[in-house]
């Protein structure tokens, strides 16, 4: 699958919006991926996680023993990864502020993990559900996600194999190109702005 075929599955499915968007960082961008909407699709979900499986090198895929994402964005990605690698699918979350592993999930000690998630930003959430998976027990061999839109810089501790390299850029709120600042600014997101 070409970027241009990854791209237009997010199009397809309206997943990916341009206008002026309120980010949760509270930055503003002329472009916000909703890859909720492009997981919809169980179709188009196990399509886009199949692509992104052959990107994971061979040496690495045969090792991965499970697949954990963390809640809420990553958990339809990391269940289709999972199904494409034939492994089982966890997930973490923050019930109280940080990631851990809950609701029976339990990896046996140095359990090698591939930690799967929607979209990279900054690749914070990743180290926080890295740093939970270990916590758990697990040994994280390598990071996916279907979009790294950190533009190359985020880096999440171990090989990271995105399916697409999305630039989208970002402003401050009062440094706005003069066409974004022409637009009424949304927030789309799932997160209150900072």
């Amino acid at each position: 699958m070409t970027d241009d075929d990854v791209l237009a599955e997010f199009r397809a499915a309206d997943a990916l919006l341009e206008g002026h968007f309120i980010l949760s960082s509270g930055l503003r961008s002329p472009r916000y991926l909703q890859c909720a909407r492009v997981l919809m699709n169980p179709r188009r979900a196990a399509r886009l996680a199949e692509a992104l499986a052959t990107r994971i090198p061979a040496e690495l895929r045969t090792r991965i023993t499970a697949v954990v994402a963390p809640a809420m964005g990553g958990v339809i990605a990391g269940q289709e990864m999972a199904r494409a690698l034939d492994v089982d699918a966890m997930f973490v979350e923050r019930p109280t502020g940080t990631f851990e592993l809950r609701r029976g999930f339990r990896l046996e000690p140095g359990q090698e993990v591939l930690m799967m998630e929607d979209v990279v930003t900054t690749g914070l959430s990743s180290r926080e559900a890295i740093k939970a998976i270990e916590t758990a027990g697990g040994r994280v061999i390598a990071g996916a996600a279907l979009v790294d839109r950190s533009n190359g810089t985020a880096d999440i501790g171990v090989p990271f194999f995105p399916l697409i390299r999305l630039e989208v850029p970002t402003y401050q709120p009062d440094d706005l190109p003069p066409e974004l600042a022409a637009i009424p600014a949304i927030k789309p997101g799932s997160r209150a702005a900072a």
